[in-house]
């Protein structure tokens, strides 16, 4: 990297220090000094029932809401690449239509859907499918749907450039081979993808890492994830040493998963 290069890139890294490295290292800074300055903080995070218990609620979710977003996104992304004019079309809008609505709306879109009062179990009732409401929101369940619905469109596009990326010589070859469309799918054109695939995967997973609103939209407080306990922790306990720890941990989790991903990434792609 040239002087050059270093001197126009010197205002980006400056603002990226003023927005996320400072606030972080003031946030070190309380896990280790409130209430009292130690470890006791980080011993507390990780020994902690409650607070373990919630990491691997978040983690547990943050893995389902992984397979099926990605495996959405993928058929979505199919269909965008290699669909006709019409289902082309009609993945865009499935795809752009949702980047225009707030996360706050689509949460509480879900909620007025999967409510015992809302529209999917009161057509329910009237059909004469179920004789009681089902449980859909307040739950895991409302929570993983609200997550995925969000996270489908930011796992398409690592997808969609993968698939566009396959040699088409390369399909053409196995179908003259005498190998059935199936076969080439899964055989060929699956492992070609594998980039996009753990791109997509990556993706989804970090962001959903992060997630308040949603779950406590959709959980009600009774699936509470790590966002959520450190929002808790910090505005409404007050514990804001305890809040901190969660949030390095969570930090430092993120960075590792980063980094194995990446490097899995940058090997699925030579």
């Amino acid at each position: 990297m040239t002087a050059r290069h270093i001197f126009l890139l010197g205002p980006l890294l400056a603002l990226l220090g003023a927005a996320y490295l400072l606030p972080f290292l003031g946030v070190m800074r309380w896990s280790v000094t409130l209430p009292q300055p130690g470890l006791g903080q980080y011993v507390i995070a990780l020994t902690d029932p409650l607070v373990l218990g919630v990491i691997w609620r978040t983690f547990r979710i943050c893995l389902l809401v992984t397979v099926l977003a990605v495996a959405a996104g993928y058929v979505l992304s199919l269909i965008w690449v290699r669909g006709g004019p019409a289902a082309r079309l009609a993945a865009e809008l499935c795809i752009l239509i949702p980047f225009w609505i707030s996360v706050l709306t689509r949460a509480f879109g879900w909620l007025a859907l999967l409510s015992n009062k809302g529209i999917l179990n009161t057509w329910l009732e009237h059909l004469g499918f179920i004789s009681e409401p089902l449980t859909l929101v307040r739950n895991e369940f409302g929570v993983v749907v609200g997550m995925v619905h969000f996270l489908i469109p930011f796992a398409i596009f690592p997808l969609a450039s993968s698939m566009r990326a396959v040699d088409e010589r390369v399909l053409m070859a196995a179908r003259g081979m005498g190998a059935s469309r199936t076969r080439i799918f899964w055989s060929v054109f699956v492992p070609m993808t594998r980039g996009g695939i753990l791109g997509a995967a990556l993706l989804v997973f970090v962001f959903g890492l992060g997630f308040f609103i949603t779950p406590a939209i959709l959980g009600g407080g009774r699936s509470v994830m790590v966002a959520e306990l450190i929002y808790l922790r910090i505005f409404q306990s007050p514990d804001w040493g305890l809040g901190a720890a969660i949030s390095v941990i969570l930090m430092v989790a993120v960075g590792l998963l980063l980094a194995l991903m990446m490097r899995q990434v940058k090997a699925a792609t030579k």
